[in-house]
């Protein structure tokens, strides 16, 4: 299971640079509290963006989007809630998605923004 989760960690950190490097600004990594959990929340411009990271080696049994079922979109609202209410912030807010493939020393990364309405 550890390996797993530094897999995961890496490609956090893949995303995060990623995103970086498109103006993003990093807010909080792996954010957490008793119920739910956001990989990466960043700001760029005046919104805050929720980003959900899902990493696959092999591409063979879909792609990371491919992998978002309607429960995950209903635990990523809900975290996104708790979020801004643990910030007090009631700004303007999107859930984005990146998915990664690939060796993570060189990830094929593409992002979805403002995936999910709410």
């Amino acid at each position: 299971m550890k390996a797993t989760t530094d897999t995961g960690r890496l490609a956090e950190a893949a995303a995060a640079r990623y995103l970086e490097a498109r103006g993003h600004i990093i807010l909080d990594r792996n954010w957490r509290n008793r119920w739910c959990e956001l990989d990466l929340v960043t700001r760029q411009g005046a919104a805050v963006h929720f980003v959900e990271v899902k990493y696959r080696r092999n591409t063979a049994w879909g792609t990371g989007f491919e992998h978002i079922s309607r429960d995950k979109l209903a635990r990523l609202h809900r975290a996104t809630l708790a979020w801004n209410q643990a910030h007090a912030y009631s700004g303007p807010h999107q859930i984005d998605f990146i998915s990664i493939s690939g060796e993570l020393s060189r990830p094929e990364i593409d992002l979805i923004e403002n995936g999910f309405s709410f």
